[in-house]
């Protein structure tokens, strides 16, 4: 069987970690795992013989090197990147320094000859809605935040080196991804932990802003089948669920699913950062996966049994 060689920016993340553990599964593959543990964790990272975790910040051109001078590297995903609303509000020219990383892993592919380059981009590209359900042909460009316009410019650095090096791509937009390893300051673990705990869930404003939810299994075996897809050469890929459902939902449906004595308190609503939609098309993702994404109610449920579990060892 074939060895094949995987580089993971970010990979100490959420989903970088949930995609580097489902591709060790594979014994003959070597999965190179890059963080500067800035938002990701070391506890996240699968302690299998053939992942590999190397610390360094993929944003300093001098700490990568000697990492693609080591690998021969089959696919890179480059996931690297400042996330959350809050802590992307908070730290805007961190988020704008992601545009060397991006410029720095694309460089190294190119003169490396990787087979693919597969980019985490965001349904933040999509700004406030033009339409709905949001389609990969339509992009607004219409949002003025940092971390919009960060993943714009990657995705236009991504197509730039394939139009001028033949470097092939595939660009991810995903859409709100959860489980077990997510953060705890993104929306469906805060709200999860609070109601086993029994307490307030805070909402910001109204709560009838949009969101749909997609757990971590859906989005990793989606982005493993795009790139052994031939259809997903230098495409624009949604990865999220279809499902539309308000904040305000989400926050009753956590708590009638954890059977919590919670109450939910409305906080004033985000100045920017909030849009009001968010469903994407994901046709493209439904005719990769063929097969029924994990449902919201199933996801939330292996995550308690996490929480639970954790609490408990």
């Amino acid at each position: 069987m074939s060895k094949t060689t995987y580089l993971i920016t970010g990979g100490a993340g959420n989903v970088g970690s949930a995609l580097a553990l489902e591709l060790s599964k594979e014994r003959t593959n070597t999965v190179v795992i890059v963080d500067n543990l800035s938002t990701g964790d070391h506890s996240k990272i699968p302690q299998v013989e053939n992942v590999t975790f190397i610390k360094a910040n993929v944003n300093h051109y001098n700490d990568v090197v000697p990492i693609f001078g080591r690998y021969d590297f089959d696919y890179v995903f480059h996931y690297a990147a400042v996330v959350g609303v809050q802590r992307t509000l908070d730290n805007p020219m961190m988020v704008l320094e992601d545009i060397e990383g991006i410029k720095n892993i694309l460089s190294l592919s190119k003169n490396a000859g990787v087979k693919r380059v597969c980019y985490s981009s965001s349904s933040e590209v999509y700004g406030e809605p033009f339409e709905i359900p949001q389609n990969e042909h339509t992009t607004p460009l219409n949002s003025r935040l940092p971390y919009a316009i960060v993943k714009n410019v990657g995705e236009a650095f991504f197509r730039s080196y394939q139009q001028e090096f033949g470097l092939p791509y595939t660009i991810f937009r995903f859409f709100n991804t959860y489980g077990p390893n997510q953060s705890e300051d993104f929306v469906i673990p805060k709200f999860v932990k609070a109601a086993l705990k029994g307490e307030p869930l805070y909402i910001y404003g109204e709560g009838m802003q949009t969101r749909s939810f997609c757990f971590v299994d859906d989005n990793v075996d989606t982005c493993i089948l795009a790139i052994e897809s031939e259809d997903q050469v230098n495409e624009v890929l949604n990865v999220g669920s279809d499902i539309e459902m308000t904040i305000l939902e989400l926050a009753n449906k956590t708590i009638e699913l954890t059977k919590s004595s919670s109450e939910i308190i409305h906080l004033p609503a985000l100045q920017e950062g909030d849009m009001t939609r968010r469903c994407p098309d994901i046709s493209k993702m439904k005719r990769l996966l063929k097969r029924d994404l994990i449902t919201l109610e199933d996801g939330l449920t292996q995550l308690v049994q996490h929480y639970e579990i954790r609490k408990t060892s």
